[in-house]
């Protein structure tokens, strides 16, 4: 039997990342079915004729199993709301005998001890414990965690990472800290190569980044692209974020919309959370770092 893999189910095709990963699986060769949910529920989407559509209940091990018979790998970007679905998804791949299976990480250094012990990654530390389980048995299946920062295209969109649009930085620490980040055609990639060289990918994290940078440099590039219009900035402590984050957790009924995100720019922007990946995989997957011009490209191109 062929080692190569070529047969791909894609979990959550749709959303942010999704359809950047299914672009380059397709460009690559590969053979997609994307997993939909049966019940509808995540709307209409008109896929490639290329790829086969294959209706799913999450919460079924039986339809998981019959939509991943014949797959040699899974590759998850189910939302932050569905992570602790992928569970069931890595049963189910495991008893088909898929060989390699990308869970939904792809972002901040999760398999570091600090990011791990925070709350918000509990589901994707479970998963990553479910695949070492998997992985620890003999011809048992595989896995690679692809970790990439925020995504950084993406991230200038929403204001995420800069508020090019509304001309406002928000500068944790005062945004000297470096961090690594990745466009969502990169990740796209980095899950190709991965996918191509099973071997060297096999059962560990592989980082990615395509760029180093701090949010003060994005921050004078933003003001660069946008000559002579004023900008605001912000300047909010980590621990802050942190001691808000966990107060509002420790309440009866705790609001996720005011914890989730504290402890997100704590794992991006904190000290101590590895969110600079000093080393990266790029070389391996066929991924080249941006020059500082293509980096302001895109800054500029959400001007």
């Amino acid at each position: 039997m062929s080692s190569k893999i070529t047969k791909v189910a894609l979990a959550g095709a749709t959303g942010n990342l999704g359809p950047a990963i299914l672009e380059q699986l397709l460009a690559a060769g590969f053979q997609v079915t994307a997993l939909t949910r049966a019940d509808g529920g995540g709307g209409t989407h008109r896929f490639p004729t290329a790829v086969t559509v294959a209706p799913v209940d999450y919460d079924s091990l039986d339809s998981l199993v019959t939509a991943l018979r014949g797959q040699d790998a899974v590759v998850s970007t189910l939302a932050s709301t569905a992570l602790a679905k992928q569970l069931l998804l890595v049963e189910a791949a495991a008893q088909v005998g898929v060989r390699r299976f990308i869970p939904s990480d792809f972002g901040s250094n999760t398999v570091h001890p600090r990011a791990a012990a925070l709350p918000v990654y509990a589901d994707k530390v479970a998963v990553q414990s479910a695949l070492r389980d998997k992985a620890a048995h003999p011809g048992g299946m595989t896995y690679t965690v692809v970790l990439n920062g925020p995504f950084l295209d993406w991230g200038i969109q929403v204001g995420f990472v800069l508020g090019v649009a509304r001309r406002h930085a928000t500068l944790y620490d005062g945004g000297e800290r470096v961090f690594s980040t990745t466009t969502l055609p990169t990740i796209g990639r980095a899950v190709v190569g991965v996918l191509r060289r099973p071997e060297e990918t096999r059962n560990r994290p592989v980082y990615v980044h395509d760029t180093a940078t701090t949010l003060r440099a994005l921050y004078e590039m933003g003001k660069k692209a946008t000559p002579g219009e004023a900008w605001t900035e912000e300047v909010v402590r980590i621990d802050d974020e942190l001691a808000e984050g966990w107060a509002e957790l420790k309440k009866e009924m705790a609001d996720p919309g005011k914890f989730v995100m504290k402890f997100i720019h704590a794992a991006i922007w904190g000290e101590g959370y590895g969110a600079h990946f000093e080393k990266t995989d790029n070389e391996l997957l066929g991924i080249k770092e941006l020059t500082e011009e293509e980096v302001r490209a895109i800054v500029s191109r959400y001007a």
